[in-house]
């Protein structure tokens, strides 16, 4: 059996609400066997929640953030809200903060800001840091550049580009993260991607309750459909799916602090 971990979902979104002790157990069956779950979206309240559903949960393990969707709100005391928030030790990241030039729910300007705060907080507390990237590549490896990696790393969720990205990305030593958008039939430059990863960078998430893998488009995506992005990963490497599996926990243990099952 698989033993993987899910280094991003979304617990606390409402799509899920009263459904949390039934996605975790079907994540165990699917031999899910640690779940990181991020807050960001919205308000602090979802940072809250998230930190106690990671607290009533001994499989979960929380990251705390403001989402470039709502940068306009990562003032000074929304940051000293989540510094406070991570002192919990089931806090294991900051994020996801990032930038998205796709949809400018925020303006960019707010955006960069939100990024830098957050960028400076996980260098602070000493914890990755969990990067959004959609349409806007350059503009963070500029952004991370000129604040500095934090010293703890950081990985790009939902990765979703291209060769060049990825060798960008890697270069400045982030992690990928895969999600289920890899098997997607339109995802050829990010299947493509797939070869230039070295192992020991290389992450798998569903960011559930988005981005729900083939054969389940239409439905919200939740943990136990990790294994489907896994063997889409694998067999774009001609790899085995138990040995991936194995390195992908392995990666998450590691940036993200996690211990042994």
């Amino acid at each position: 059996m698989l033993e993987l971990i899910d280094t991003h979902c979304h617990l606390a979104d409402e799509r899920l609400r009263g459904e949390v002790e039934p996605i975790l157990e079907r994540a165990a069956a699917a031999g899910v066997c640690q779940i990181v779950s991020v807050g960001a979206i919205g308000s602090i309240e979802t940072d809250r929640a998230t930190v106690e559903i990671a607290r009533s949960q001994p499989a979960v393990y929380a990251a705390v953030g403001v989402h470039p969707h709502d940068a306009s709100d990562c003032d000074e005391r929304r940051v000293e809200q989540l510094r406070e928030l991570a002192c919990s030790d089931k806090v294991v990241a900051i994020g996801e903060t990032g930038m998205d030039l796709h949809y400018l729910r925020s303006p960019r300007q707010a955006q960069e800001m939100a990024l830098r705060r957050q960028l400076r907080l996980a260098g602070e507390l000493n914890l990755p840091v969990v990067i959004h990237c959609r349409q806007a590549e350059a503009e963070i490896a500029r952004i991370v550049r000129e604040e500095g990696m934090p010293a703890a790393g950081g990985v790009i969720h939902c990765f979703s580009s291209d060769r060049a990205n990825a060798e960008r990305f890697l270069e400045m030593g982030f992690y990928l993260s895969i999600s289920g958008i890899v098997t997607f039939k339109s995802a050829h430059a990010l299947r493509q991607a797939m070869t230039v990863i070295p192992e020991e960078r290389l992450l798998v998430e569903t960011d559930a309750p988005y981005l729900t893998p083939e054969p389940h488009r239409g439905r919200p995506n939740e943990p136990a459909y990790v294994p489907l992005t896994l063997a889409t990963v694998a067999a774009c490497r001609a790899s085995e799916s138990v040995t991936l599996a194995a390195i992908t926990s392995a990666n998450a243990r590691r940036l993200f602090r996690l211990p042994q099952r």
